[in-house]
């Protein structure tokens, strides 16, 4: 088996998607990635060139301070261990052409990886908790998505997980009570989706001509109405919560809207 160490100042996330990448290319080869983020010191370079040669292996580094990039290359000769560096010449080459020079700070890397780790977490969140799912987890959302079916929760829920948020929908159903545990969040993380009836139906309608009139009355205009007016009477009867119109709304607009009257309800 071939070990290879992704190291890096920051999180070591860049380094190993590289070398993931650069892998897919050599089919049935066995390889090892082993990650050592966080190395910030000579002596934590030494250390980790030390493991690689004990081990027999090599190392991918996105080490951004020119010093630490030295003592990886020096200690990496001196130990017999192929060092391969992702970052130092494209820092060269961008110094080279701004006329600036880098800042050689991990902390813009690390920021990205933050990002990117958050972003993973928030949208399976979202599958996790889409359709009234694990109902006893909703006040971990920092948003929550309530209304009939096809108010498009699940599309804003993903919409919104990837623009970084905590979110979970919970539908409202003609005779069935929505989770107690959804009355007991804070109201300013709660918003209820509506729609016109007509546009519900024909929404609906969709729907039921691909299920083959198998929806029964899901798609009746007559319990379309009885289904919003009872969605309506839940939002209503809890003052603290938003209501957002979906009609004829694009997803961008329908979250930014959300956002806005969330963020201000929790101010």
């Amino acid at each position: 088996m071939n070990r290879v160490f992704a190291v890096s100042d920051a999180t070591g996330v860049t380094a190993e998607q590289v070398l993931n990448a650069a892998l897919k290319q050599f089919t049935g080869a066995e390889v090892e990635i082993e990650r050592r983020p966080g190395v910030r010191t000579p002596e934590q370079v030494r250390q980790v060139v030390r493991e690689a040669a004990k081990a027999a292996g090599f190392i991918v580094h996105t080490l951004v301070s020119d010093d630490l990039r030295t003592t990886m290359l020096r200690t990496g000769r001196l130990h017999n261990v192929e060092t391969i560096d992702l970052m130092g010449p494209l820092l060269a080459r961008l110094s080279q052409h701004l006329s600036i020079s880098p800042a050689e700070k991990p902390g813009p890397l690390s920021q990205l990886d933050q990002e990117y780790f958050r972003r993973i977490e928030t949208i399976e969140f979202a599958y996790r908790h889409d359709d009234g799912q694990r109902p006893h987890e909703l006040a971990q959302a920092e948003i929550v998505l309530v209304g009939v079916s096809r108010t498009f929760k699940t599309p804003l829920s993903i919409y919104l997980a990837f623009k970084g948020w905590f979110v979970a929908n919970v539908p409202i159903v003609l005779n069935i009570k929505p989770p107690a545990s959804l009355f007991d969040l804070p109201p300013g993380r709660v918003c209820g989706l509506t729609i016109t009836p007509a546009k519900l139906c024909q929404l609906r309608q969709a729907r039921h001509n691909h299920l083959r009139g198998a929806a029964g009355e899901y798609a009746d205009l007559d319990y379309v109405r009885r289904e919003l007016e009872c969605a309506q009477a839940i939002f209503h009867s809890q003052s603290g919560w938003t209501v957002v119109d979906v009609t004829d709304k694009p997803i961008e607009e329908i979250s930014s809207e959300i956002l806005a009257l969330t963020g201000e309800r929790r101010q």
